[in-house]
């Protein structure tokens, strides 16, 4: 049913474009016919709005994974960097957060640790929207920001990283067996805002998964229950995860995500000073308008990302 709702999409959005072009043909040689200078500039802005969804469209169609059209993860841990590598976690966060605003795709906390002096040691966020798995996969890495460092005293210019891993959130139709006796499940109190009672009761849950040491937690929901189901979905994901990359032996890619999360294992430069610049160092796709990457402006990263690597 998934893959006929993902087809029946597709065709869809085909027809859509297909119609818009036709309509937009007519429109312009009836405003050739009638020296329509408005018409004109109206087919024009249209063409234009056309050309940027049939781009979406046509990477959209190159999706070739079982799990692109699913919802996902984005695990962001601190790296080397101190308290700035810590600064840039939280604002590599906020970033896909802002990105998913843009995209119209839902952002949900599922869980963080805040760092004593600034920014998050680590969190997990969920992207819930269609194929926001794989919009965003390519972006597991390692990122570094250099920039005058607000934490500072003398103003030196500070090189920080962070790591990204994203992993697809798991139907519940796909067929991952994990046995009671090899879940550990530890309960305690959520940190961070959230009221009294978030606070105050044990309601947040870590689950370990023994075998593979994989361990996973949520504190987003009051309910000690909710956060268990939420937990369970993601152990699953991570778990299938694992079990995707072995059949297909991407041992370089496990590697990859693996690296150590410092100078020399980068996948993307945010650089704030001397100069304003953001490059992809897969891709040497760049921007000087830093403040926009950062605000979740990276739809051109991400689509480089994709006619480089080819899916």
């Amino acid at each position: 049913m998934q893959e006929k709702s993902v087809l029946t999409n597709k065709l869809d959005k085909f027809d859509y474009l297909q119609n818009q072009i036709d309509s937009n043909k007519q429109y312009l040689e009836l405003a050739t016919a009638e020296n329509d200078n408005q018409l004109l500039i109206d087919v024009e802005n249209n063409l234009k709005t056309l050309y940027n969804i049939a781009q979406n469209f046509a990477i959209e169609c190159l999706f070739n994974n079982p799990t692109d059209y699913n919802n996902c993860f984005i695990d962001i841990n601190a790296g080397a960097g101190g308290t700035d590598s810590c600064d840039f976690a939280l604002m590599l966060m906020h970033m896909y957060q802002k990105f998913a605003n843009i995209r119209k795709f839902s952002c949900e906390i599922i869980s963080f640790l805040a760092d004593a002096e600034a920014g998050i040691r680590s969190a997990t966020i969920k992207i819930s929207g269609e194929y926001a798995c794989g919009w965003l996969k390519n972006e597991s890495g390692i990122h570094r920001l250099v920039r005058i460092s607000p934490f500072n005293a003398n103003g030196k210019r500070q090189t920080s990283f962070a790591s990204i891993w994203v992993y697809p959130e798991i139907d519940d139709n796909i067929n991952i067996d994990i046995a009671e006796k090899d879940l550990r499940i530890d309960t305690f109190r959520a940190s961070g805002a959230g009221g009294q009672h978030v606070n105050k009761t044990d309601s947040a849950v870590r689950i370990t998964h023994i075998p593979t040491n994989i361990a996973v937690q949520c504190q987003s929901d009051r309910s000690q229950l909710r956060n268990r189901v939420e937990a369970m979905k993601m152990l699953r994901s991570r778990l299938y995860e694992l079990e995707l990359n072995k059949r297909k032996e991407l041992d370089n890619i496990n590697e990859a995500n693996k690296a150590d999360n410092s100078w020399g294992n980068q996948i993307r430069s945010y650089v704030l000073h001397p100069y304003q610049l953001v490059k992809d160092l897969r891709t040497n796709h760049e921007t000087s308008n830093t403040t926009a990457v950062l605000n979740g402006e990276i739809e051109d990263f991400l689509k480089a990302g994709f006619f480089i690597n080819k899916v």
